[in-house]
């Protein structure tokens, strides 16, 4: 049985299109330059900040988003960037009694803006700044699990990458959704370990029906 849905937050619930605009903008690249280099880099299996240092050598993430904030410039999200199918998702999932969160990789900052977007649509919102672990960290789904009432069991995670989302979260004895969307659910989808995944979905749309019949034919 399903009793909890766990969502991650970029290219999960939020098109993170505009705020990498606004990366290589700060970084005084062209954006489609910015873009196609993010992608390579995501394609060999690197980290996704490595793309900053192809610009900027010794670029530190944290340091310039404080530079960013101190400019007027932080970096930001709203309701505008949320996918079309968030919101009805959320609605239909609550009525059908399960207990939502989201939980992702996300600064302190972030998490006040999604409290502001979701306090009332979801039970619960924790981010690895709050908890001081990061995804893919065991430990980040140790937090998880520690805050949602069901067994580890019974909590689906749903999230756009393989490596960040579904595998650790598998491992964790949680069941999972890949979502195909962002550069990470595009470039990860042929990737032999996708079937392990327990939903390979294109919209949030589609969860409420697999888990009802996931849990129809479980009970």
């Amino acid at each position: 049985m399903i009793k909890a849905v766990v969502f991650d937050v970029g290219e999960c619930l939020v098109d993170e299109t505009r705020e990498y605009g606004t990366w290589a903008d700060w970084l005084g690249v062209p954006r489609h330059t910015f873009v196609a280099q993010f992608g390579a880099v995501i394609a060999q299996g690197r980290d996704y900040r490595e793309t900053f240092q192809v610009f900027r050598p010794g670029f530190d993430l944290y340091e310039e988003r404080e530079k960013r904030a101190a400019a007027g410039k932080p970096e930001s999200f709203g309701e505008a960037d949320l996918y079309p199918d968030v919101r009805p998702a959320f609605a239909r999932l609550r009525a059908d009694g399960l207990w939502l969160a989201i939980a992702g990789n996300q600064t302190v900052r972030a998490g006040g803006i999604l409290r502001e977007l979701f306090t009332a649509d979801v039970d619960l919102i924790g981010t690895s700044d709050d908890w001081g672990a990061s995804k893919p960290d065991a430990l980040f789904f140790e937090r998880v699990a520690e805050v949602t009432p069901a067994a580890v069991d019974e909590i689906l995670y749903v999230g756009d990458r393989l490596d960040n989302d579904v595998l650790p979260a598998a491992r964790a004895g949680m069941q999972t959704a890949l979502i195909r969307r962002g550069p990470w659910g595009w470039i990860q989808q042929h990737d032999p370990a996708a079937e392990q995944a327990t939903f390979r979905i294109d919209s949030l749309a589609e969860l409420p029906e697999l888990i009802a019949k996931a849990n129809a034919a479980g009970s």
